[in-house]
Parts: structure tokens; sequence; C-alpha cells
């Protein structure tokens, strides 16, 4: 078993994952076409340009620069406390795994809202009429992550009692 310093740091490069990938699979579309023409990639899927100024699903969007600085605040305070847990709690794997999804998503979006005001988004799943509101990887990692970590709590093995 590695000792509880490289699994901190195996967490951290799980985290440096996502980040990578959302970091370039937004740059990459911010250099497409998407904007003006969303490519139908499956009958139900399409990628798409979508900027969002908000929170998930635009909540708080248009709500100015105090909503923006807000935002911020709350992603650095949760790679704080989630970086503070992996450290100091040496979680279970699941736990943890949950944990640094959380952590990549969250610096992904952080890094848009701080560098571009905005947070990309590009991922579009529609049955017919009704979209899902458009996603990015960092949003999916954070979702993954967070079901991950309730899972954890709703089915921790509970403490034998005398």
């Amino acid at each position: 078993m590695p000792s509880p310093r490289r699994q901190f740091f195996l967490w951290m490069a799980v985290a440096a994952v996502v980040f990578v990938l959302d970091v370039v699979s937004k740059q990459i579309v911010l250099a497409s076409s998407l904007a003006e023409s969303p490519v139908r990639v499956l009958p139900f899927f399409r990628l798409v340009l979508v900027e969002n100024t908000g929170a998930a699903f635009g909540l708080l969007a248009d709500s100015g620069l105090a909503a923006r600085l807000f935002l911020i605040f709350v992603s650095v305070a949760v790679f704080a406390g989630l970086t503070l847990h992996l450290w100091f709690s040496r979680p279970p794997r699941r736990e943890a795994l949950g944990c640094a999804l959380v952590l990549g998503g969250a610096a992904g979006n952080l890094s848009d809202r701080v560098v571009r005001g905005k947070v990309a988004d590009f991922l579009d799943f529609h049955i017919r009429e009704w979209h899902w509101p458009a996603f990015n990887i960092a949003d999916s990692a954070i979702a993954v992550g967070a079901a991950l970590l309730v899972a954890c709590i709703l089915f921790q093995s509970k403490p034998k009692m005398l």
C-alpha cells in the first residue's frame, strides 16, 4: 500500500488530469466554429458552444461582478477544503476518487471564470425539443465526484456497537 503522501499525490494527479482534459477540450471548442454552427454527433447529442457566466445550469447568470467573485470564492474554498481533507483524513479509495474528481472539475471551471469571466459549456444532450443544459468535462467530473461522495456517506459502514 502506498504511503499517505504518495496517495495524496496520486489523487492530486487524478485531479490534474481532469483539469487538463477540461482546459484542452475548452480550448479546442473555443477555437472551433461551434458557436455559429453546432455539430450533431448523434440524434440526441450535439457539440455546441454556450458561454455560462453563472453557476451550474446558468444559476446566477447575468448577476454581475459580485456573483462572479462569489463563485470564484466558493470554488477556491471547495478546492482548499477537499485538498486539506485528502491530505489530513486519508479517506478510503472511493471517497478520495470523488474528492479528486470534484477538485479537478472545480479547478477547470475556476480557471475559466478567472481568465475569461465565463465558463465554456459544449456538451448538449437532448430528446426532441427537451434539452439538458449544456455542460463540459469539469461539470461531468464534479457531478460524478459528488455522486461518489454522497454514496460514500450513505453507504459507509457503521461502527459496531458493543
